[in-house]
């Protein structure tokens, strides 16, 4: 079958036809032809107006399977990630059993060779992420593991830190960590501040993610190795990264797309769709996330997709448990995000530097290869509702709402999901 993409604007650094409107056909899953001529095909897909780029990657969702799949399982998460424009997805490891032997990775992965969006598996540092005793990091990366993380959890066990960043650089490997003091966000609701004294609630202190990222930063720079921070959420935070970064550290760090369009004041109504980890912080600090987003100290955007049930989220607010679902909105975001940063620049983040860092082949858009490709429309409005959430949760403070800017189109291992 051919389809044939007209004359949609090509985000590819490196290519020459980067930043150019081209013709694309895809021939029976691959790129046949890519040029200014009309090209017959099976399929148009008008694309004037939208962006071509690689396959979107995002570096670190939830996905309830095994063990919470009433809150998301494989099949649902794979089809909320092609409608929201993801080839490509990394998964943490708060799962039950946990991504910590051979056999959850080989569950997590089977078939990624014929599925539309490919999961990958992050594991384990820590046995069960309960921070006392390392798993057998060098066996689960020989069996597919693409990073090393305690997920949703921060590395709180100093001395494992430090072994884990030594133990990964006999194979070059990555530890992902949410940096988090948990002891200083305990009983903690949103960002410590002034929303959360008039609101009565326990705050979560800037300081509990800055005295984290500095004591990493400590460690990295005693042992080596690859270190990634996940959620960065705070103007000293990304400063620190920055910082290191100027020192030659091998470094790097995400925010969630949505981090700097909202802020603590969203929660004055006590909506748990608001209720994260990291929070929504103030003001200062979106505007330090923009300007890291700008000067390259961070390096990817992700979802920070997190599904929860209606038992977990429609209680009262200090019983709710934290997180959103993003997959099919993060599109949206990157419209919002590029009325201050480049949008080349914010599509980067989502395709080519999270493979880099996790040292994944980087698919090309060039004739003869196979197209790992999305489709882009910044300026498509719709609605995101019930009809359209194909997540098993609903926990999104979008729902229902309009929003601009949506993925109309994923190619991925001869597969394809066109919006009709």
């Amino acid at each position: 079958m051919k389809i044939l993409i007209q004359s949609p604007k090509i985000i590819s650094p490196g290519s020459p036809h980067h930043l150019k409107k081209r013709n694309v056909l895809i021939t029976n899953g691959r790129i046949s032809d890519i040029g200014e001529k009309n090209f017959s095909a099976d399929k148009v897909i008008d694309a004037d107006g939208m962006l071509l780029s690689i396959g979107w990657f995002d570096l670190g969702c939830f996905v309830g399977d095994p063990g919470f799949e009433q809150k998301e399982d494989l099949l649902s998460l794979a089809k909320a990630a092609a409608a929201g424009g993801f080839t490509e997805v990394a998964v943490l490891p708060n799962t039950q059993p946990s991504i910590q032997t051979k056999n959850e990775i080989a569950y997590i992965t089977q078939g990624n060779e014929t599925r539309l969006v490919k999961i990958h598996a992050m594991a384990h540092v820590t046995k069960g992420g309960k921070g006392e005793e390392l798993t057998e990091m060098i066996d689960l990366h020989e069996a597919g593991a693409i990073a090393f993380t305690d997920g949703l959890k921060p590395i709180w066990h100093t001395d494992l830190f430090l072994k884990a960043l030594q133990y990964l650089q006999k194979f070059d490997g990555v530890l992902v960590d949410h940096p988090e003091d948990i002891w200083l966000n305990l009983f903690g609701q949103m960002h410590e501040g002034e929303v959360s004294t008039s609101l009565g609630l326990k705050g979560m202190p800037r300081i509990a993610e800055e005295v984290a990222v500095r004591k990493n930063l400590e460690l990295l720079g005693y042992a080596g190795g690859r270190l990634h921070f996940s959620k960065l959420s705070t103007a000293k935070s990304i400063e620190m990264v920055r910082a290191a970064k100027k020192k030659g550290m091998n470094l790097s760090c995400d925010v969630a797309a949505y981090q700097p369009l909202m802020d603590d004041g969203l929660l004055v109504d006590f909506d748990t769709n608001y209720k994260l980890n990291p929070p929504l912080r103030e003001r200062n600090d979106n505007e330090a996330v923009i300007k890291g987003l700008i000067d390259g100290t961070i390096d990817v955007l992700v979802s920070g997709h997190l599904p929860q049930d209606d038992e977990s989220k429609q209680v009262e607010f200090d019983h709710a448990d934290f997180g959103l679902i993003n997959l099919q909105t993060f599109a949206s975001q990157l419209t919002s995000l590029a009325k201050s940063v480049d949008i080349a620049e914010l599509i980067y983040k989502v395709t080519v530097a999270p493979r880099q860092i996790l040292k994944l082949d980087v698919p090309l858009i060039e004739e003869d290869t196979k197209a790992n490709l999305t489709l882009f429309d910044p300026n498509a409005e719709w609605t995101f509702d019930a009809a359209s959430n194909l997540s098993k949760s609903k926990n999104s403070p979008w729902l229902g709402k309009a929003l601009k800017g949506k993925a109309i189109a994923v190619f991925n291992n001869g597969k394809m999901k066109i919006e009709e």
